[in-house]
């Protein structure tokens, strides 16, 4: 048992760090998962500047992929509709109504010229064999922007999951160059689908956000939804609306869907229906609004790490002087292997020393000929002469002695010594010098890439405010139902389906209900209402009771405040027996007591002002200690008009 418990352990942490690093998550370096990785650099393999059908691209990626073409055909669709690295040629689905792309057999794509400015360059990138051991793949690319954030990503792996909101590449370069010039910087999402965004709990990556649809009002009569939130689409936001119409919280008369290259879901309102009483419904009860958490999960240093989006871009600043050094670096060398190799072409064509090997009948004579030729010129050569440089040299065609090939070959000295000094230049100024290639991407790409999604600030609608009171509650006095599908009785009140009641029985017990279909209450109830807060603050309940004891009268006024749903509660204490309910205020309680005397009295008055509004668990007041035959509510002007 020990020994197969040990075998799942060690599987277990095998398959989970698996999901983690190789599948789900991205990588901080270049913002790839591994599938999109392999996709651009099969991309990268076949480019050749015209479109390649995407089932050839995909069947490329195999050779590097563990795993099925459908992982890498949905991979390579989803990134290219991100319009950032991939150009497209036929149908790649709609991003904004969810429509599938076609066939990979019929689609096309190609890398842009954009990628390999930013990504791509093979002598600075290392790579480790691919899960065959046939071919070699980048571990990550020498990314020179924090994609991780412009891309965004989602996945789920073994006990965490990601999720990174896409944002704006100008304003992503625009706080990295920020970062570079020690100034502050405020980023935020944008999104391909557009809307409205509020970032107040965004708390740089790691909260959350609102994501808001367009809607526009042609008349009083129809409503356009012009742009849609964040991971919908026309189909899911038109579901939620049948769905939420179906459950009565809104009222539509018909949807429809004209979305072509831009978002036009029509909406047309029925009779008496109008759109300014439809559109915080439509936030409320629909996809119209969504609340999206955040969790910027990512690895770094072959670890998963949550950061915050200003660590990235700082990271990332860092990372492109590092990248920009090694790409000046080993230009510098290539140069400089480059002057080197025409600098001995030029010695060795203009001093002819290739005359020295006329007469020369061994190799070993003719290499020492050309070396020993090239003596009283060490000054001008800056490395030592190697073999390969002399085997090089007596390659050279016949015509590179011609004065136009050596004029030629000067010139392309002077061309490699004016760019040595540039990058020279550059390496003793990287900031400038990145400062500079950011502006560039900026200038170049940035009309690709406007902001779409509108910032704004904007509470989530309540959908208790947004619920239409279209509910009509009744009591049938006659059966003792109670409801919005009881026949017959009088209507209560309007209410919604998220509204709640307090209801008091003809035994003074009260409870809080959501508004019922049809409940069975009981003949001769005393009191329902709507049990939302300015209700419950504006309404006192005043009972008359009798102490069982001693019969005397007593009176309690309160208000009810908190409750739990559906429990019953006593309005008066055990040792009382109710007599009469009110929820008036401009009455008096008239009070029949025991005749001691032959003579009839009219009763004691008191009104029911001068006694407190107490707690809901608190006992009555006394009104007199006399026992007492009788006790009713009557309006107190009805009182003082008699006297």
């Amino acid at each position: 048992m020990a020994y197969v418990q040990k075998i799942f352990d060690e599987n277990f942490i095998e398959y989970a760090s698996y999901v983690i690093k190789d599948r789900a998550i991205p990588h901080l370096d270049d913002g790839f998962k591994p599938v999109q990785r392999r996709i651009i650099q099969s991309l990268i393999d076949v480019d050749d500047g015209k479109f390649n059908k995407v089932a050839n691209v995909v069947g490329h990626c195999m050779q590097y992929h563990p795993h099925g073409d459908a992982s890498i055909y949905a991979a390579l669709v989803n990134l290219a509709n991100k319009e950032l690295f991939i150009d497209k040629q036929g149908n790649f689905g709609n991003i904004y109504t969810g429509d599938p792309a076609s066939a990979a057999r019929y689609i096309e794509c190609r890398l842009l010229p954009f990628t390999k400015k930013v990504l791509f360059n093979p002598p600075i990138t290392e790579f480790e064999p691919s899960y065959d051991g046939r071919r070699q793949e980048p571990i990550v690319f020498p990314c020179k922007i924090p994609l991780v954030l412009i891309l965004g990503a989602e996945g789920i792996a073994v006990g965490m999951a990601t999720k990174i909101m896409p944002h704006n590449l100008v304003e992503v370069l625009e706080a990295e160059i920020a970062v570079l010039e020690d100034r502050e910087f405020t980023v935020y999402p944008d999104f391909m689908t557009g809307g409205f965004c509020d970032v107040s709990n965004y708390n740089e990556g790691n909260g959350k956000i609102l994501s808001r649809a367009k809607i526009e009002t042609k008349d009083q009569k129809t409503i356009v939804i012009k742009e849609i939130p964040y991971g919908t689409t026309t189909e899911s936001v038109m579901d939620s609306i049948e769905a939420a119409a179906r459950k009565n919280k809104i009222r539509i008369g018909a949807i429809n869907d004209f979305t072509t290259e831009e978002v036009e879901i029509e909406i047309k309102l029925p009779r008496g229906v109008h759109a300014e009483d439809v559109v915080d419904g439509l936030y409320a009860f629909t996809d119209c609004e969504v609340s999206i958490s955040t969790n910027l999960l990512v690895i770094k240093d072959k670890n998963p790490v949550i950061m915050t989006v200003p660590e990235i871009i700082r990271y990332h600043a860092e990372n492109l002087l590092i990248i920009l050094k090694k790409e000046l670096k080993l230009e510098e060398g290539q140069l400089l292997d480059k002057l080197h190799a025409r600098t001995l072409e030029r010695i060795f064509i203009e001093e002819r020393i290739y005359k020295r090997i006329e007469e020369m009948k061994t190799r070993e004579a003719v290499y020492l000929a050309v070396r020993t030729g090239f003596e009283p010129f060490l000054k001008e050569i800056k490395r030592d002469i190697t073999e390969e440089d002399i085997e090089r040299l007596l390659k050279i065609a016949i015509r590179r002695i011609s004065l136009y090939d050596i004029n030629k070959m000067k010139k392309e000295i002077e061309e490699i010594n004016a760019r040595l000094k540039e990058i020279r230049y550059h390496l003793k100024n990287l900031k400038d010098y990145a400062i500079g290639f950011l502006r560039g991407i900026v200038e170049n790409d940035g009309a690709r890439f406007q902001r779409r999604a509108e910032i704004i600030s904007f509470e989530k609608v309540d959908i208790r405010d947004a619920a239409q009171k279209n509910l009509k509650v009744k009591y049938n006095s006659d059966t003792g139902y109670l409801g919005y599908d009881v026949s017959g009785g009088k209507v209560l009140f309007d209410a919604s389906i998220y509204d709640k009641v307090i209801v008091i029985k003809k035994d003074a017990t009260y409870s809080a209900m959501n508004v019922p279909g049809k409940s069975f209450i009981g003949k001769g109830m005393l009191y329902c209402g709507l049990a939302d807060r300015e209700t419950m603050e504006n309404t006192v309940f005043s009972l008359i009771y009798r102490h069982t004891e001693n019969d005397f009268p007593y009176i309690k006024r309160c208000k009810i405040s908190q409750f739990i749903m559906n429990k019953s509660y006593e309005l008066i204490p055990p040792y009382g027996k109710f007599i009469k309910f009110t929820t008036k205020e401009d009455v008096s309680v008239v009070v029949d007591f025991k005749q001691q005397s032959l003579m009839r009295s009219l009763g004691d008055t008191f009104p029911v002002n001068k006694y407190l509004i107490k707690g809901v668990k608190a006992g009555g007041v006394r009104l007199k200690a006399k026992e007492f035959t009788s006790a009713k509510f009557v309006k107190t002007a009805t009182i003082e008009n008699s006297l």
